[in-house]
């Protein structure tokens, strides 16, 4: 056998182990596929084959990066079959984890041992596909239809206790996993009747529509799911029915815009963690921080920061709001232990290493300084004066800012190198985004330090470049800037949230202004009142509603009404005569707007700011600004973000509609440069 293979066969007595060796997680490519099926033509003779993988992982998938292409033999489902039809019977021995192209050679295997914690999986649905290589033909056969239905539907993972209790394991496997293997071959049990040919009912017409009613629910508009459950319920057909539909459903879905926006997010996180302005750079290590401010925003922080493993010490302005920070910080840990996320051991280790003060000297041994405090210019100068005077000078110092210039924020401290933006997106300690902006001045050992410390936090960290909003605030500006143009021009409320409710956001831009509050966007539009271009069109209902003490939800009203104790929004018809009092003052002729009209017009303004940020170098790439409205904003994931729809139905076209939404409001907007700005890249 060739040195480079990357799957080879050894013999050791009657006993043959094929070992896949293809890193980072021995993914089906067509080198591996290709040597499991030579490798199951070398174990012939012998008494058993042991099926192993090298690495911190058993089989986890398919290599996504063949997708847009067409399948190249050996095809897997061909191989899945050589393994469960080959005369010398395979033994799976599982680690790490076992998913999608994985699970399925599993299923092909005459018997399977995992060590404890291995996880199990079919998580084609997550990039829009079902299985491929009979997923969901075996995996009924061998674990039953309702977990089947749990993995392929839903992406639920198990773990190898779970499958042992299902009937897809045949031992866990304490202690070593190959000795355990060589074991479990020396006393081999009778073979088993091969998967494919067990038998399964598919659910019943009641079960199924109540399925099918979940799926819809859940899938906020994804299609996937409901076609895995469709796939799995041929598994009562005799198998080489149900395979080939499997087969020809899975390949004509990776076509599919569902799928290729999925796959594109999947890749475009994976792609905005690595900018090209820290290529190369080792980031600094990082053990203790402090956060200034431990109101919601600071203590989202600091939970989020204990949950990397980092200790923390939290700066309030007296020894009563030190208190109160370090008790919603230990609330927001309990919060954690009660929903299952958070053990008991974690939650004592967590609040050891927290500390809440009202001393800014209890800061100086700390490596990174955030600050978490009011949206206030001068507030922040202070704190950052105060910080510099106390921390070493080259301790990172980094603003949550979500308007204002850091170059402002930090103007006068030593060693401005040490300085960047960390603009955490609200809960912190839910929420995946993470803005990191950097100056001209930040040191490219702090932006990778910033990202080394987004990647330890879990989160999705996108670089930003200085600009009134950096990327996620500055196109969600513009975004409800169109949107209550539209309110002036004849639309009302109710009707632009349902409109881009089915486009899939979770809610739309007056929802989202009623949950967060407006009084935050009222702030920055006074804020930005010296500077804008007296010839903008600027529509003041929102201005309007704010001086109503009309703030959202929390004052129970806010371009809806809400009843006591509810966040449901009703319509209000205060609101919607004001609105249209509001165009006849303005001498605006009202007209009707369709949903498409006004989800049409909201995405390419969305599209527009977002290739404008690109082309100003504001982002470094396409996928910058999509990924800060996947994580950021609930754009919806199977969409790919709003210069991924762009582009999958034409730039020109959303183009076109901009320019037609400039021209109704004259010197209002900017628009982009033609063209694809992804080919910039």
């Amino acid at each position: 056998m060739g040195e480079n293979q990357v799957v080879t066969v050894r013999r050791d007595g009657d006993i043959a182990w094929v070992e896949i060796d293809s890193p980072p997680v021995n993914a089906t490519s067509t080198p591996v596929r290709a040597g499991l099926a030579r490798a199951v033509a070398e174990v012939q003779g012998a008494r058993v084959a042991i099926l192993t993988c090298a690495g911190r992982t058993f089989v986890a998938g398919g290599d996504m990066t063949e997708f847009d292409r067409p399948a190249e033999e050996p095809h897997l489902p061909d191989v899945v079959q050589m393994i469960e039809d080959s005369e010398t019977p395979f033994v799976a021995a599982m680690h790490g984890t076992v998913l999608g192209g994985g699970f399925e050679i599993a299923l092909a295997c005459a018997w399977r041992i995992a060590a404890p914690g291995t996880k199990f999986g079919l998580p084609e649905v997550n990039v829009g596909l079902i299985p491929g290589a009979g997923g969901t033909q075996r995996a009924p056969r061998l674990i039953g239809m309702m977990a089947a239905i749990d993995m392929a539907c839903s992406g639920k993972m198990l773990d190898a206790a779970q499958m042992l209790a299902l009937g897809g394991l045949d031992q866990v496997a304490e202690g070593d996993l190959r000795a355990a293997a060589q074991g479990f071959a020396k006393g081999l049990p009778p073979r088993p009747e091969k998967t494919r040919l067990r038998q399964v009912q598919a659910l019943n017409s009641e079960a199924l529509a109540e399925a099918k009613r979940a799926l819809s629910k859940a899938a906020k508009g994804r299609a996937a799911p409901l076609h895995n459950l469709d796939a799995l319920q041929w598994a009562a057909l005799p198998f080489d029915q149900g395979q080939p539909r499997e087969r020809a459903l899975h390949l004509g879905l990776r076509q599919s815009d569902e799928s290729r926006a999925l796959r594109y997010a999947f890749f475009a996180e994976r792609l905005v963690a690595r900018p090209d302005a820290i290529a190369g750079v080792t980031p600094r290590e990082l053990t203790r921080v402090a956060i200034v401010g431990g109101g919601l925003m600071g203590a989202g922080v600091a939970m989020a920061c204990l949950g990397g493993g980092l200790s923390v010490t939290v700066i309030e302005r007296d020894a009563a709001a030190a208190q109160a920070a370090q008790e919603r910080v230990a609330g927001l840990v309990a919060a954690g232990v009660k929903r299952g996320k958070i053990s008991p051991d974690a939650q004592a280790d967590m609040l050891a290493r927290l500390a809440t003060t009202d001393t800014y000297a209890d800061a100086s041994d700390a490596d990174l300084a955030i600050e978490a405090v009011f949206e206030d210019l001068d507030v922040k100068r202070i704190v950052f004066a105060d910080l510099a005077a106390v921390m070493r000078p080259d301790a990172i110092l980094a603003t949550n800012t979500s308007y204002l210039d850091p170059q402002l924020v930090f103007a006068g401290i030593a060693n401005p190198a040490r300085c960047l933006g960390l603009h955490f997106f609200s809960p912190a300690h839910v929420m995946k985004l993470l803005e990191i902006v950097k100056t001209p001045d930040t040191a490219p050992e702090v932006l990778a330090t910033g990202f080394a410390l987004g990647k330890r936090l879990r989160k999705i960290s996108v670089l930003s470049g200085i600009c009134d909003g950096f990327i996620g605030n500055r196109m969600l500006a513009a975004y409800r800037r169109e949107a209550e143009y539209l309110l002036a021009d004849g639309a009302l409320p109710h009707e632009v949230d349902a409109a881009m409710r089915a486009q899939g956001l979770p809610m739309g831009p007056f929802e989202l202004q009623d949950l967060t509050g407006l009084q935050i966007a009222w702030a920055n539009r006074k804020r930005q009142a010296a500077t804008r271009d007296p010839a903008e069109r600027y529509e003041r209902i929102a201005d309007m509603l704010c001086e109503m003490d009309r703030l959202g939800q929390r004052s129970g009203k806010g371009w809806y009404r809400y009843a006591e104790g509810s966040r449901s929004p009703e319509r209000d018809p205060e609101v919607e005569t004001l609105i249209v009092d509001y165009s006849a003052k303005r001498g605006i002729t009202r007209r009707p707007f369709s949903a498409e009209e006004i989800a049409q017009r909201l995405l390419a303004v969305l599209a527009n700011e977002g290739a404008r940020i690109v082309s100003e170098g504001i982002a470094e790439r396409a996928e910058d600004v999509d990924m800060v409205q996947l994580h950021g904003y609930g754009f919806p994931r199977h969409r790919g973000g709003p210069m991924h729809l762009a582009q999958s139905q034409g730039w020109e076209k959303s183009m076109e509609i901009m320019e037609l939404v400039a021209s109704e409001s004259p010197d209002s907007w900017v628009l982009a440069p033609r063209g694809d700005p992804s080919a910039e890249i």
